[in-house]
């Protein structure tokens, strides 16, 4: 049991870790968007967006498998439970969005105006929605259905809003003038 205890504690760290990239990488997007005239500022932001997913990123992540595998091996009866389903298919999303900033990462390389600074600050809750998710389905086991589909509207609200605001902002603007 003591190794189940080990592998809580570097699931948990591993977790923070990870989550701490999920919730900075998109940012750093939005500042690469909206700063893409100034080369000498995209260059550092560049720097930041590959060593914080390469070098911290990854590892969490990995070591977040590695260990939750590792406490599903040890205590397979959390399989019989019905929140572990669902906290698994959530990480499987969190795991999609992981590695599409990857994939947003790679594509500002060659072009910095791909999507705008409010898609990339809608993209920034997902995780936030996501991790809150399966941090409720930890804790309260199966009584979290009602209290899931409400985050889940609550969350997709607040993303249709960053998303559209500046968008109505400018329309706005331009109708003013």
């Amino acid at each position: 049991m003591m190794l189940y205890t080990y592998l809580l504690i570097l699931h948990v760290m591993a977790v923070m870790s990870w989550m701490a990239v999920m919730f900075y990488q998109p940012r750093l997007y939005v500042y690469h968007r909206e700063h893409y005239e100034n080369e000498g500022f995209v260059e550092v932001v560049k720097i930041q967006e590959y060593k914080l997913y390469k070098y911290i990123g990854l590892p969490a992540f990995w070591a977040s498998l590695g260990s939750g595998v590792g406490m599903i091996i040890l205590n397979n009866a959390l399989l019989e439970q019905s929140w572990m389903w669902l906290k698994l298919a959530v990480l499987v999303l969190l795991t999609l969005f992981s590695f599409s900033m990857e994939y947003y990462r790679v594509k500002l390389l060659s072009n910095p105006t791909l999507h705008d600074g409010q898609f990339f600050r809608a993209y920034n809750e997902v995780p936030t929605l996501l991790s809150i998710l399966i941090v409720a389905f930890v804790i309260a086991k199966d009584e979290m259905l009602w209290f899931s589909l409400g985050v889940l509207l609550f969350f997709g609200g607040v993303i249709y809003q960053i998303a559209t605001l500046k968008k109505h902002a400018q329309t706005s603007l331009k109708e003013s003038k």
